[in-house]
């Protein structure tokens, strides 16, 4: 009886016990952005968007050291609110789009840094360059959406160097701001 009693416990206590959850970013419901800023000239600020990406991400709020995300990006849909600009970012000086027409960014390691603030360390493709990167990260929350399903979401912030990517034209660092919410698989 004892034994019968302590397999029920345990296997009660394990069906409490939460995993990973897998989930899509949301980028067709325009629920996540990639935004980006760079100094333009020394003077003011150039800043844009990437307008087609997606990604998946798996989250363990018990153990956030088990998750992961993985991003794809369209490079050739960098967008700066300037037709004419945006032409030239995709050109030879820059992104050479016809050349390196998709960007990535898979984690290798992510730390809870406690109060919902995460460390995303991971491997940035971009420009033909493989480059070790940090995101911090904030959780910003969680829950059921109005359509049936269930939602995460995250910011972060970042910046690299232009120089480390190989660019021809280097006006030194570029900021990212980052949104991704995504749907619970």
């Amino acid at each position: 009886m004892k034994k019968q009693l302590l397999a029920a416990a345990l296997l009660i206590g394990t069906s409490f016990v939460t995993q990973a959850a897998d989930y899509v970013i949301d980028y067709k419901g325009a629920h996540a952005s990639i935004n980006f800023k760079v100094k333009h000239l020394g003077y003011s600020w150039l800043t844009g968007r990437f307008n087609v990406f997606d990604g998946n991400f798996s989250f363990d709020e018990n153990n956030i050291n088990n998750s992961k995300i993985t991003v794809n990006i369209d490079t050739s849909t960098v967008d700066s609110n300037h037709a004419e600009r945006d032409k030239h970012l995709r050109g030879g000086k820059y992104l050479e789009v016809n050349k390196y027409s998709k960007a990535s960014f898979v984690s290798n390691k992510i730390e809870d840094l406690g109060n919902n603030k995460i460390k995303v360390t991971g491997t940035l493709s971009l420009h033909g360059s493989d480059k070790t990167i940090v995101i911090d990260a904030y959780k910003i929350g969680e829950g059921k959406d109005p359509w049936g399903g269930y939602r995460a979401g995250f910011s972060g912030t970042t910046s690299i160097n232009m120089s480390d990517f190989g660019f021809k034209k280097d006006f030194g660092e570029i900021l990212f701001d980052l949104h991704i919410e995504g749907i619970k698989q």
